[in-house]
């Protein structure tokens, strides 16, 4: 039995280039009927503007960088999958993630690192990974092609989408003022010194560590150091500034005592880092890095990690 979810739909967006579309729907279905599979769709429209949607606008007022995809994953769409087969009688389900099984159950990096996206998968709760199946995650990604090319599925060279789901082409800046979110409102970019250098649109469309866009010239090159969201500025620095051995993670969860976390992913897109897991007096967990990092965005997930198994995750404080 085949599922879609509907998770999105707005007359801004290039239907083509999203997953959660009603175009996607039409075209899982027709793909399924060509196999020869019943097809279902779950409309969770409305759990994924209250649970996703609305914290991503939220998290960029307040100044932080979130990571809606993991929010998705682990709160809102697999979970009702999951649920849609309990109520059909099917044990378990699988996905196209590129992502393994531990042999202790939990969630492990794909063989393929250009494509593993067990960071995306985080959130997933011990026993809802139980149920899961991951047929990609010996594979890479010709090979994936090649497999639905010999099969004849017409989506065997349809095009990656890089966005995220719910903007398919729609500029953050725009969809966030399109819904309820900080609109542009003119503020400082200053230096580590708190000397004016600039002025920016809003402290919601940085991030820190980013480099290009800021509209600063200057002998060298300078990057979001930190943001301000009260007082809507951005301070930016030199490289080197960015540079920090220690990282605090908020609501952490951890799946395993945390003296087995020996490594950490602070991005998606981003190699794990080794380090050494620490429980801090303000609730905090604290992670003391082997080398340094050039920047941690507050609002992104920690990704905790023992070798390449998803023990834990947080998000950076």
């Amino acid at each position: 039995v085949t599922v879609t979810l509907e998770l999105w739909r707005d007359a801004a967006n290039d239907a083509e280039a999203s997953c959660c579309s009603a175009h996607a729907v039409r075209l899982a279905r027709s793909v399924a009927h060509r196999m020869g599979l019943p097809h279902f769709t779950l409309d969770l429209r409305a759990a994924f503007a209250e649970g996703v949607v609305a914290p991503f606008v939220a998290d960029h007022a307040a100044g932080l960088t979130p990571n809606p995809c993991v929010r998705c994953n682990g709160d809102v769409r697999l979970d009702a999958m999951l649920a849609f087969a309990g109520r059909l009688g099917a044990a378990d389900l699988a996905t196209g993630h590129y992502a393994r099984v531990s042999d202790d159950g939990l969630l492990r990096a794909a063989a393929d690192p250009a494509k593993d996206q067990s960071y995306m998968l985080a959130g997933l709760a011990p026993a809802s990974v139980a149920r899961m199946r991951f047929p990609l995650g010996e594979l890479r990604k010709p090979e994936v092609r090649e497999l639905a090319r010999a099969a004849g599925l017409p989506v065997a060279d349809k095009r990656e989408s890089q966005d995220l789901c719910f903007l398919a082409g729609t500029g953050k800046r725009a969809f966030l003022e399109r819904h309820g979110g900080p609109r542009a409102r003119r503020g400082a970019i200053v230096d580590r010194h708190g000397r004016r250098l600039g002025e920016h649109d809003g402290q919601h469309l940085f991030t820190v560590g980013q480099r290009k866009g800021l509209g600063v010239a200057g002998a060298e090159p300078v990057f979001v150091l930190r943001k301000d969201a009260a007082a809507n500025t951005v301070t930016v620095g030199p490289r080197e500034a960015l540079a920090t051995d220690a990282v605090a993670v908020r609501d952490a969860v951890l799946h395993r005592p945390r003296e087995q976390v020996d490594r950490v992913k602070l991005r998606y897109r981003t190699a794990p880092l080794r380090c050494r897991a620490e429980a801090g007096e303000d609730g905090l967990l604290r992670l003391a890095l082997a080398e340094p990092v050039d920047g941690a965005a507050p609002g992104q997930v920690a990704c905790l990690l023992r070798g390449d198994v998803v023990v834990g995750h947080g998000i950076i404080a």
